[in-house]
């Protein structure tokens, strides 16, 4: 595939070129001295650890109380608490919601259960926060931070004027699409789909949501899109883009990772990648192993989902999922450090960062299981040769350096007048 360069603004530039002198470009070497607790302690308390994915909207906006335990899943206020510095949650939007045009109507319910059901439930823990300085007056305050980060987008029910709703609501990014291909941008999820209507990457009504994005300052994210709407995106974007909850593809070659050309393209456009933590994402073993495991599993989860009994019915699913690990050992802490060290050696150490898809995807290592966890990692980064000013930037100070240079950019672009135009469905 041909890289197609983006124009790049000087902010960009400069960020840019920053990484491609960047030593850690270079391979590393193992540290020989052991890593103490004292310094893993002291980056705990200093870096402010910023997730850019986190799935548990999805359970809060049914009622779960996340200052209780999440039995099956990852994201808990007590598990989170001291160790997480911000979370972008995510405001997803199921592809069956574009049925009947309720996609907005989800959109908003979504956003109103990070303001009522996580921030306003629990405000003595958690503050809505949508600038970087937000985050950083949050971790001041031994609060986490609370944004949110739409995941399809397909929400905008192809309305620029939804969007901006969107961002006045708080939403500070944006994933183009899911799984599914809209009515202006290809997916990944879809692209073998041959009673899809592709559009060959975005449409020019897609290249005036980016345009628009940039103008209001919301982060643009290529998570879930196809490659050539990847590369569209790259071009048309005058501010940084993230990928929200993607990893490498030259690790694990399932399509909804990054190729190489894919991260230094990113890394010249001055944004960031979030690695994943999904199992499939991480690992090629776990990915092949699991496929037949996982279509196992649908069809029994179907039949689970049928017994009346709650307490019987959460039993029968909590044994399934142990079958399951029986079967399917999963990705480990060694993948993670691996899937990390390969994207900062080909896009440079400021353009990497952590986005773990915590409850929306059915494995996590157990080492890295939830945000408690993560001490365990900041070791196994330092023992690989990372240093603390290193991992400070990967678990948050590049996400902070991409938002601030997107609500930069926004203020450059505040005589631009706001986009109307519309998409054709024809």
């Amino acid at each position: 595939m041909n890289l197609r360069l983006p124009f790049l603004t000087p902010c960009c530039l400069s960020l840019a070129l920053a990484s491609l002198s960047h030593p850690s470009l270079a391979q590393m070497a193992k540290r020989t001295t052991p890593v103490t607790q004292a310094e893993v302690d002291k980056i705990t308390r200093e870096a402010i650890l910023i997730d850019t994915h986190d799935d548990v909207t999805s359970k809060t906006v049914d009622g779960y109380d996340i200052a209780t335990p999440n039995k099956r899943g990852q994201t808990d206020l007590a598990r989170s608490k001291g160790f997480l510095g911000a979370e972008f949650f995510a405001v997803y939007v199921g592809a069956e919601y574009v049925n009947g045009n309720h996609s907005a109507n989800r959109a908003l319910q979504m956003i109103d259960t990070v303001k009522t059901d996580i921030v306003g439930a629990h405000p003595n823990d958690y503050v809505l926060a949508t600038t970087a300085d937000d985050i950083e007056r949050a971790h001041k305050d031994h609060k986490i931070a609370a944004l949110e980060g739409i995941e399809g987008g397909h929400a905008i029910e192809d309305s620029l004027r939804l969007l901006r709703d969107y961002y006045l609501l708080g939403v500070r990014y944006m994933t183009l699409t899911h799984f599914n291909t809209n009515n202006w941008a290809d997916s990944q999820g879809d692209a073998e789909d041959p009673k899809v209507k592709h559009h060959g990457g975005l449409t020019p009504f897609g290249k005036d949501v980016v345009r628009e994005m940039n103008r209001l300052g919301m982060m643009v994210d290529v998570s879930h899109t196809a490659d050539t709407t990847f590369y569209d995106a790259i071009a048309v974007s005058t501010a940084p883009i993230i990928a929200s909850h993607s990893s490498c593809r030259a690790i694990s070659s399932n399509t909804r990772n990054m190729t190489d050309d894919m991260i230094r393209a990113l890394a010249k456009n001055g944004g960031t990648m979030q690695i994943n933590f999904d199992c499939g994402y991480l690992s090629q073993r776990y990915d092949n192993d699991s496929k037949p495991i996982q279509a196992e599993m649908r069809t029994k989860m179907a039949e689970l989902r049928k017994i009346e009994d709650p307490a019987a019915r959460e039993a029968a699913m909590e044994a399934a999922y142990a079958e399951r690990a029986s079967k399917l050992p999963p990705a480990t802490l060694q993948d993670v450090v691996d899937q990390i060290d390969h994207a900062v050696k080909i896009g440079g150490v400021d353009h990497v960062g952590i986005g773990t898809d915590f409850d929306g995807v059915g494995c996590v290592p157990a080492e890295l299981s939830s945000y408690d966890k993560f001490p365990a990692l900041t070791k196994a980064l330092l023992q690989k040769g990372y240093s603390a000013d290193d991992i400070k930037k990967i678990y948050g100070g590049n996400l902070l350096r991409v938002m601030r240079a997107v609500e930069k950019r926004s203020v450059e672009l505040k005589d631009m007048k706001p986009l109307e135009s519309k998409v054709d469905k024809k």
